[in-house]
């Protein structure tokens, strides 16, 4: 925690330009929205890169985890490992040969 006056507007001045930036990447979102890249897929993936920017501002700064000891980044990196399989599993589930072989079709 901030003991001086000078941290104190140190700590201020870096929030207010984490909001900022946060600020910026929101509307960078909605402009995303208005705009059509060649697939759709794209657009998508832009989404969730901003997405990840601005959740990642918002634990390290606001929630304090950039001052955290290394086990916290451990247990976060298991959990964007398992959001990632969850995120390959849902992609996969699309592409099943069987559904798309017509097996299922013949055997009912």
């Amino acid at each position: 925690m901030a003991n001086s006056p000078e941290e104190i507007h140190k700590a201020v001045r870096n929030i207010i330009i984490i909001g900022l930036i946060l600020g910026g990447c929101t509307i960078a979102t909605v402009l995303l929205s208005y705009y059509e890249f060649p697939t759709h897929s794209i657009n998508i993936i832009v989404g969730m890169i901003l997405a990840t920017i601005k959740a990642a501002f918002v634990a390290l700064i606001f929630m304090h985890l950039n001052h955290e000891a290394k086990l916290i980044y451990k247990i976060l990196a298991f959990t964007v490992a398992f959001a990632a399989a969850l995120f390959l599993l849902f992609v996969f589930s699309s592409h099943d040969p069987l559904v798309f072989s017509g097996f299922y079709e013949s055997n009912q």
